[in-house]
């Protein structure tokens, strides 16, 4: 993947993704960007736009074919290969993320849970013991992770992502209500990322921000927002 493409553009990917797969699942063989525009709420010129940082899929005044497209948006999102993942925070928020359905449809496998509360430590959830945070860097050194996910309040939010990026996770999806702040260490050319954290993306899932969007929205119908980001 090139640099200097936007993160909305990866985000609507992961919607395009979705349409396709609906109508793969109706049986529609075909599509345009203006269909997948209208879906999306975007204007077909996005949907080109967005297409073209990654390649040439389609065939003009023919559109797109929607298994084809659809198999190169999987590749593109890398969902063509397995993900093993770490849940830390094994509360309610922590397994609800971990019983649900759907993430095993896009190759993501749990492969460890992992809490400090001693009554959640030793408890089986969909197959997998719950460990204590403490064991996360020798399980790191047996087990391949690529994501971890945080459960956590958000007072343990920081230690926990620290504990992941020195564990070598590089993706981490935040669930907690706070910015995360990657450890830096001082350079003769000012603040610089500690080694454990280069490479490392953070997404943050923030509930209550976007309950506190939608607030403005109700207030403000005028200025009508669909959001069609991940």
């Amino acid at each position: 993947m090139t640099s200097g493409i936007p993160t909305a553009a990866i985000s609507r990917l992961v919607t395009y993704l979705r349409i396709l797969e609906h109508l793969e699942a109706e049986n529609v063989s075909r599509t345009s960007s203006n269909d997948l525009a209208e879906r999306a709420s975007v204007t077909a010129f996005q949907v080109r736009k967005d297409l073209a940082y990654f390649g040439r899929f389609g065939t003009r005044g023919m559109g797109y074919t929607v298994p084809v497209l659809k198999r190169e948006l999987v590749r593109v999102l890398g969902l063509n290969q397995t993900w093993n993942v770490v849940i830390v925070g094994v509360g309610r928020l922590g397994q609800a993320i971990a019983n649900y359905p759907a993430a095993s449809d896009y190759q993501f496998t749990y492969v460890g849970l992992f809490d400090v509360n001693p009554d959640l430590i030793g408890q089986e959830v969909r197959g997998l013991t719950v460990q204590h945070i403490s064991e996360l860097p020798a399980f790191a050194r047996t087990t391949r992770i690529d994501m971890g996910f945080l459960a956590v309040p958000p007072d343990r939010a920081q230690d926990a992502a620290q504990s992941l990026a020195d564990a070598g996770v590089r993706g981490i999806l935040n669930f907690a209500p706070i910015v995360i702040q990657p450890r830096t260490h001082d350079t003769d050319a000012g603040p610089d990322l500690s080694p454990e954290w280069r490479g490392v993306t953070i997404e943050n899932v923030d509930f209550l921000a976007g309950m506190k969007r939608l607030a403005f929205y109700i207030l403000n119908p005028h200025l009508q927002h669909i959001q069609t980001e991940e």
